[in-house]
């Protein structure tokens, strides 16, 4: 008996071209497009929460510098204050107070450094917040936009939410700078 030959190429040929253009492999496409966005979104959010903590603990560190500053100023003004009232007596003044004004006049001088340096690079963690807070943004607006594109079923929404998420790996690399 002779063996009949069926045409079973042209029928993979058709199922695979018919799986690569079902609505489902579009929304499979979807889905994964938009866990990568909540990937991105997840990372760039923890970064931005962490240099948010940081530039707060920048900030208090300079606030406390700042007290110390003024706590140096404060002891030195007290210093000036009880030799200007010794002379003023006529009474002798230590002329270890002198030499004390003048170191206190240096820790100050230290002290004022130190803080402006660490409010500097709390206002740089600030910076690279904001930067890392607008690649969330475009992130949480991408995915968005991918479901409501699948609910819709308008492949230019989906596009949409890839250029929000392009945009978002811009800010997300420029935080990271």
């Amino acid at each position: 008996m002779e063996e009949l030959e069926v045409p079973t190429e042209h029928l993979h040929e058709h199922i695979h071209e018919a799986a690569h253009h079902s609505p489902d492999t579009w929304v499979m496409t979807v889905a994964l497009c938009s866990a990568l966005l909540a990937v991105f979104a997840a990372i760039a959010s923890l970064l931005a929460g962490h240099h948010a903590n940081e530039a707060m603990l920048e900030q208090l560190k300079a606030s406390d510098q700042w007290a110390y500053y003024q706590a140096k100023g404060i002891k030195s003004s007290i210093l000036e204050t009880r030799s200007s009232v010794l002379e003023a007596l006529g009474k002798p003044v230590d002329p270890k107070v002198a030499t004390k004004l003048q170191e206190y006049k240096k820790e100050q001088t230290e002290i004022d450094a130190k803080a402006r340096e660490m409010e500097a690079s709390g206002n740089a963690h600030l910076s690279h917040h904001n930067i890392l807070a607008k690649a969330v943004t475009f992130f949480q607006i991408g995915i968005a936009l991918s479901a409501i594109s699948v609910l819709t079923r308008r492949r230019w929404l989906f596009w949409g939410s890839l250029g929000l998420g392009a945009s978002g790996l811009f800010f997300l690399v420029a935080g990271l700078v």
